[in-house]
């Protein structure tokens, strides 16, 4: 049997440290080995956190939405090489930034167009407003993303279908599949998403995804009692380190209501609110070959193809690679381990999932049909800290 004795030691410690509270499940062809839960989902009232607390997922939300991206894909619903204009036709005349030798800027037409595979595999050339790749920098591109968006934060709310609207003026980074730049090509596949599905992009993914999984916790939107449930959402102060006295302090109610509320009152995409247990459901399902207690989901093919490697080695090499990084290729919206070596990764190749700015991780193993949910709140989340070594007690304890 599994020993889950260094997990639990080592969660306990995260909280112990001042981590506010975190959960862990680990699964393996639907039978669930491990799930434990540490520390408080509201620490000023010593409210403990359990299996019924819902997290922010942020970018967590990628293996949701490209999941079902797929699932549309294998229904016919695209083709890979589209080009994107043909979904948004504003995009039909995309230009880029090209900086000469001295250092100027020129802004030329594309070479070839944005296609669907470009905002599968983030090699479209947008970033998010002022972020090239993981890291705030200054760039024409990042400069031109904060300000087309000015004018709608000004509004207070916009759509989805604005804001992708006002970023088509933006010069790419660079022709079109040439380079991996995580940012934009997320609002652009879940615009997808709500153009092949004929509504909003949060609606297709509960009814494509979550509702067949049963995944009643899971939404990019609160409905029922998912507000109450929601974690506190903590910050560390910068000033301060985990444990400290006044290192955590939550989330204004503004900055709550832009990230988190009903449909329709969150700006662009909402991402997903969800816990360990649901979200389970959907990496198990990935892991055991698109199938979830008996009904299949979506095509073993499919998966194979999601967490298959889009980035040549000289794109990994200078785009893709960091130390929390380290060993893994990126799919359609997924990292899939390639060089466990490289990764210090004590898991399986093939291996694929992501992460979420608010402290979430999640990997599945189809090798062993072997499932990982990790989830705590907390900005910065101190992810190469507390997810490189949940993932190697995690892995560790299996037989």
């Amino acid at each position: 049997m599994p020993d889950f004795k260094h997990l639990d030691a080592l969660l306990q410690k995260f909280v112990d440290d001042g981590l506010p509270g975190c959960g862990c499940i680990v699964a393996k062809k639907g039978e669930i080995l491990y799930e434990n839960y540490f520390g408080y989902s509201d620490v000023e009232n010593h409210v403990a956190l359990t299996r019924n607390n819902v997290f922010r997922q942020a970018s967590l939300t990628k293996v949701a939405m490209y999941t079902t991206a797929m699932i549309l894909y294998e229904q016919g619903k695209f083709l890979m090489s589209d080009p994107l204009y043909e979904y948004f036709p504003e995009y039909r005349h995309s230009m880029k930034a090209v900086t000469r030798s001295d250092g100027e800027v020129d802004i030329v037409p594309v070479e070839h167009p944005i296609t669907i595979k470009n905002i599968m595999n983030m090699t479209c050339g947008l970033p998010y407003q002022m972020i090239m790749g993981f890291t705030p920098v200054r760039h024409p591109t990042a400069e031109a993303m904060a300000k087309v968006m000015e004018p709608l934060r000004a509004k207070g709310y916009y759509t989805l279908r604005e804001q992708i609207r006002a970023t088509a003026e933006v010069p790419l980074a660079f022709e079109p599949g040439s380079a991996f730049l995580y940012g934009f090509a997320s609002e652009l596949t879940a615009g997808l998403l709500e153009v092949v599905g004929g509504k909003p992009a949060e609606l297709v993914i509960k009814e494509t995804l979550f509702d067949p999984l049963g995944m009643d916790s899971s939404a990019n939107f609160t409905f029922g009692d998912l507000d109450q449930r929601l974690v506190k959402n903590y910050f560390l102060a910068k000033d301060k380190k985990l444990g400290e006295e006044g290192a955590l302090y939550t989330a204004p109610a503004h900055m709550e209501a832009a990230m988190v509320g009903p449909l329709g009152t969150v700006p662009g995409f909402a991402r997903v609110i969800t816990n360990c247990w649901d979200y389970t459901k959907l990496m198990q399902m990935l892991a055991n070959g698109g199938v979830y207690n008996g009904e299949r989901i979506m095509g073993r093919k499919t998966i194979d193809l999601m967490r298959t490697n889009t980035l040549s080695d000289q794109i990994i090499a200078r785009d893709f690679t960091n130390d929390y990084l380290a060993g893994y290729g990126y799919g359609y919206g997924v990292r899939t381990l390639l060089d466990k070596y490289a990764g210090h990764h004590n898991g399986s190749l093939g291996a694929f999932g992501w992460t979420g700015g608010s402290g979430t991780w999640a990997e599945s193993d189809p090798s062993e049909g072997v499932s990982i949910v990790y989830m705590h709140n907390l900005q910065p989340n101190l992810e190469e800290y507390h997810h490189l070594r949940m993932r190697a007690a995690a892995y560790g304890s299996l037989d």
